[in-house]
């Protein structure tokens, strides 16, 4: 089959949603098919070469973060002329909502479209406005896939309709064996992945619950790793602490992996905006102990508690108790990763990919996806 997928982030960007669009076209490529990506992209970017650039895109303030978009005549141009050149059985297109790729791509084909919804947000004045140029693309989707129920009660408040739910996918045999990181082989470690500059992934409410703990437990570090100030981070911890704090920045899969085997406690102190929980996969394919925000999406993807710990959301006492409990407890550590580790496997691409490539069967047809020459 002839997969064409449209990614609306800058690919060369970490984010959740292009590690999915990576991930999916990977299994499909590996399961025989033919498989095509385009995505905004820096001008030096280096790209797999499934993937088209669609030009570079501009950070737009979009669901409590920042996102890089790209949206203009010349990259109406660009996908034109990939859907063109494709031919592909079926159009792929992620998160159609926003003014983007995605957006773009629905506007300029025709034939069958296929439309992931992945954010879960509320109603805003600019989609108010936005939303009759939406329709007007979203009405030529044939099926619609929710990674969530929170993504799926997003499209049925906003548009209407509904969506068949599959989960975001993870690798799961990625994760599942690394060398700890060196220079860790000692002490208490609590770790932490995601953009630390970003207020919705929980931070501060980390990094207050790490002083309360850090007094009491003369051997606690923290391990950091992601984008942001770094400056900015230990500005929210005492002095005396800064020694126990090391911040990585952005690390390489291989090292994120590592990370992930390093940690005695992987934490995940969301605020919320989250419809599922990439990074939860990644650590439970690890095997990671993990102690998360209770937010809707985390506790489902953790089987209520039973898969990992959680803490009541934006609670720095919560999550210091609950993480002290943790470290105090080796065999619940270990049991929390059994469970993680059996529980993930439902998230396997293995499994995930094949429930793609079931609606991509059903909305096929023999004439394929084309250009849409409507003036």
């Amino acid at each position: 089959m002839r997969i064409g997928i449209v990614c609306p982030y800058m690919w060369d960007v970490p984010g959740g949603v292009q590690v999915h669009i990576r991930d999916l076209a990977e299994a499909l490529i590996e399961d025989g098919h033919q498989v095509q990506v385009i995505a905004p992209a820096g001008e030096d970017a280096v790209l797999p070469a499934y993937v088209t650039s669609a030009g570079r895109a501009v950070p737009v303030p979009f669901n409590g973060s920042v996102a890089r978009m790209s949206f203009g005549f010349l990259s109406a141009n660009r996908v034109r002329r990939w859907v063109r050149e494709g031919r592909f059985d079926v159009l792929h297109v992620h998160e159609p909502f926003i003014p983007s790729v995605g957006l773009l791509a629905c506007w300029v084909a025709r034939g069958p479209i296929v439309a992931t919804f992945h954010a879960s947000y509320g109603r805003s004045r600019a989609f108010s406005v936005a939303s009759p140029v939406i329709t007007s693309a979203l009405e030529k989707i044939t099926a619609r896939i929710a990674v969530s129920d929170a993504a799926r009660k997003t499209l049925v408040e906003f548009i209407g309709g509904d969506a068949v739910l599959i989960p975001n996918g993870v690798t799961v045999s990625r994760y599942s064996e690394a060398e700890p990181l060196p220079g860790w082989e000692h002490g208490e470690v609590i770790g932490f992945l995601g953009r630390m500059d970003e207020p919705r992934k929980g931070l501060p409410v980390l990094l207050e619950a790490f002083t309360l703990l850090a007094a009491e437990r003369p051997g606690l570090r923290l391990l950091l790793a992601g984008p942001g100030d770094e400056k900015e981070v230990l500005e929210r911890v005492p002095a005396r602490f800064h020694d126990r704090i090391d911040l990585l920045g952005m690390v390489s899969e291989e090292d994120k992996v590592r990370a992930y085997h390093t940690v005695d406690v992987f934490c995940a102190p969301n605020l919320g905006g989250e419809s599922f929980g990439i990074v939860l996969t990644e650590a439970m394919s690890a095997g990671a102990a993990i102690l998360a925000s209770d937010i809707p999406a985390f506790r489902k993807v953790l089987n209520d508690g039973q898969a990992g710990a959680l803490f009541e959301t934006g609670d720095a006492a919560s999550l210091a108790r609950e993480a002290a409990a943790l470290l105090d407890d080796p065999d619940r550590r270990a049991k929390l990763s059994r469970e993680a580790r059996e529980a993930v496997l439902k998230y396997d691409w293995s499994t995930v990919a094949r429930d793609v490539l079931r609606v991509y069967e059903t909305v096929a047809s023999t004439a394929g996806v084309e250009e849409d020459d409507t003036p």
